[in-house]
């Protein structure tokens, strides 16, 4: 989604900028996107959690759609590309990493898992491994959002081998 979308051209900038920087925890000055991992977490236990697998794979599509046209229209309206306090990306991503880990949550627990796919959602959010680093090149918010995106998904690759090898 590279197109400029009309209606968010007719929202106020604070609301644009406040969501893509998650209010004021954008701005904290190190390690934001940590930050917006964190309350990613958060995201993912109150809102995704509880969700059947139909619900869940809407609301992340829902989810991330916005996200790209909330971030592409502040990167046009601040002149700036992925600024480190636009972390409403990793905030969004942080559900991929957990798609079809629901019923693990239950075994052990469920922190550990959880603390697992911190850990790693934020290795391959700062290291962009397996192409992920490509996804970052595409323009616009669809570029922010997606790189984060990869970063889950390698995330979520990573919990289920490491389940499927403990089980064996």
């Amino acid at each position: 989604m590279n197109g400029h979308q009309k209606w968010s051209r007719y929202l106020p900038s604070s609301l644009v900028t406040g969501l893509s920087t998650l209010g004021p925890l954008g701005y904290v000055r190190k390690a934001p996107g940590t930050v917006g991992s964190l309350a990613g977490i958060v995201w993912f236990t109150v809102v995704f959690y509880p969700l059947d697998p139909i619900g869940y794979l809407l609301t992340l599509g829902l989810t991330a759609y916005l996200a790209i046209v909330f971030v592409d229209e502040a990167e046009r309206r601040t002149y700036k590309r992925d600024p480190g306090e636009f972390i409403l990306d990793e905030f969004v991503a942080i559900p991929v990493c957990f798609i079809g880990l629901s019923p693990y949550l239950g075994f052990g627990p469920p922190w550990v898992l959880v603390l697992a796919g911190f850990a790693l959602f934020r290795f391959y959010d700062v290291l962009k491994p397996f192409g992920i680093r490509k996804l970052e090149a595409i323009p616009g918010g669809a570029g922010v959002v997606l790189d984060d995106m990869g970063a889950g998904v390698a995330t979520c690759v990573t919990l289920h081998l490491l389940i499927w090898l403990m089980a064996l």
